[in-house]
């Protein structure tokens, strides 16, 4: 048992220095972020939820009242049933590569179309009518929304509804 302890104790160390080395072995710790090849300038700001109320998602979504509203700094989700039913989020992401998100939606069989909103690139994705994502590229920052139906009949096209709460959004970008 002692053996077993000491084992486990060792493999702990050996992680911890690996990660606290300097890697150049000069002894200095220079500790410099991993670089993610360009250092961009932010973009505009977006205010609370993308600076669009409940009131104009629950207009663009045409479902039921909602059931729950989540904020926080960089985001909000509006539910109708609670999770994993019909939702609308929106995301905001300061300083991280559209293309992340991007890839992550074809990885997971929703091929992302290019499009434009308002002058600024981005990609559009849905998958059997049900469920839609848009990004919207601002230098290294970008928005993102999101509108699911889940197992319920749409209420209007999900992607013609991410579409009207993005140009919402960047329009009112300061």
């Amino acid at each position: 048992m002692g053996r077993k302890w000491g084992v486990l104790a060792a493999v702990g160390v050996v992680a911890a220095l690996a990660g606290c080395g300097g890697g150049d072995g000069s002894g200095t710790d220079t500790a410099a972020p991993p670089s993610t090849g360009q250092i961009t300038d932010p973009g505009p700001f977006f205010g609370q939820c993308g600076s669009v109320t409940d009131d104009e998602v629950s207009k663009a979504f045409g479902m039921p009242s909602f059931t729950g509203v989540t904020r926080n700094s960089v985001g909000c989700e509006w539910e109708t049933a609670g999770i994993g039913g019909p939702s609308v989020t929106f995301s905001w992401y300061r300083g991280s590569p559209i293309g992340r998100e991007r890839a992550g939606s074809e990885l997971i069989g929703r091929p992302a179309t290019d499009i434009d909103v308002r002058g600024h690139p981005g990609f559009i994705a849905s998958s059997e009518g049900i469920l839609c994502e848009l990004g919207v590229e601002f230098g290294g920052d970008f928005i993102h929304w999101s509108v699911m139906y889940a197992d319920v009949q749409p209420a209007a096209d999900p992607c013609k509804v991410a579409r009207d709460l993005a140009e919402l959004s960047v329009s009112r970008a300061k």
